[in-house]
């Protein structure tokens, strides 16, 4: 399919943001983690979150009509996904207002407090809301069946783990940036980062071998409910270019997908790993490591984005 940017810029950036949710939370839960920085990072991740799902209006033919879609949330996982975007706003705005209080302290590097039980369960309530829309986001894609590219088990894990490697790259570049945590916080996020990173490389590998080896299971008697039937084209829909074979048999990424692949495990794989690296030889360049590490991750999401969109066949093309 013809990748929109908009589409892409989504994906992406809410990805990143939600994950950036789920690793500040997280450190609430454990403590010990400078508290001034975690409430800049939350105020990051709405940004990314907020800017992401504006982009998506983008593609949208009659923009100010998005609302309704909220409404179809029963039957619908691009509606269940906007029910969850809204309402992780709340968990997430009471979680920064959990750590607006150490704001007034004259230490920086003084650790956010979870707080009472309340605290434990705002931060419980910003992991589980995140990663719901997160599947949601996911499901969009993986529950359409004319696409067979995204109707396998790989997505949903794709997208959670590209959202949960952008957040935590973020977070370690964020507390390396601002000096907060010492050495061990960034060794440790440097760690998280590089499993994540393996994880991830993991499961987009399992993914293009699959889209490989399978590209376009269906044949035209499956597209038309007789499976195991020679249907024959007696005559092209179209003589010409139109708006399906653009959008829908989209074929540069065909010709560049392993140069493509290749570069976007490089980012958010390779750099990364080897950031994490430098991060644990010498802990002094982690304000230099962490944040080149968290620049890969998303410029290879990007890519990796990309090639999601474009390398994915509809079963119209079966007609073309």
């Amino acid at each position: 399919m013809h990748p929109a940017f908009s589409v892409i810029a989504f994906t992406t950036l809410s990805g990143a943001g939600y994950g950036l949710l789920v690793a500040v939370a997280l450190a609430v839960l454990l403590q010990g983690w400078p508290a001034r920085a975690l409430l800049a990072l939350v105020g990051v991740a709405l940004a990314l979150v907020t800017v992401g799902l504006l982009s998506s209006l983008a593609h949208l033919g009659k923009p100010l009509r998005a609302w309704r879609a909220l409404s179809q949330w029963r039957t619908s996982w691009l509606s269940r996904e906007g029910v969850m975007a809204v309402l992780t706003y709340v968990p997430a705005v009471a979680m920064a207002a959990l750590l607006l209080p150490n704001l007034l302290s004259n230490d920086a590097n003084a650790p956010a407090q979870r707080g009472n039980v309340a605290g434990i369960a705002v931060c419980i309530a910003v992991i589980a809301c995140s990663l719901l829309t997160i599947i949601c986001t996911a499901m969009i894609y993986a529950s359409l069946k004319p696409i067979p590219a995204w109707r396998q088990r790989w997505v949903v894990p794709g997208y959670l783990a590209f959202a949960l490697l952008s957040g935590t790259a973020l977070l370690g570049a964020g507390l390396a940036m601002s000096g907060s945590g010492g050495a061990a916080a960034s060794s440790t996020l440097a760690a998280a980062v590089a499993a994540l990173a393996l994880v991830t490389a993991a499961i987009k590998h399992a993914y293009w071998r699959e889209i490989d080896s399978a590209a376009l299971p269906a044949t035209r008697g499956d597209a038309v409910g007789l499976p195991g039937r020679d249907i024959s084209v007696f005559e092209r829909p179209h003589t010409g270019d139109n708006y399906l074979t653009r959008e829908m048999g989209f074929v540069v990424a065909r010709r560049h997908a392993p140069r493509l692949r290749v570069i976007a495990l490089g980012l958010f794989a390779a750099l990364p790993l080897l950031a994490a690296l430098g991060t644990w030889l010498m802990p002094p360049l982690a304000p230099i490591t962490l944040p080149l590490a968290a620049t890969g991750v998303i410029a290879g999401a990007l890519i990796e984005r990309w090639l999601f969109f474009a390398q994915a066949r509809h079963l119209v093309t079966l007609y073309y």
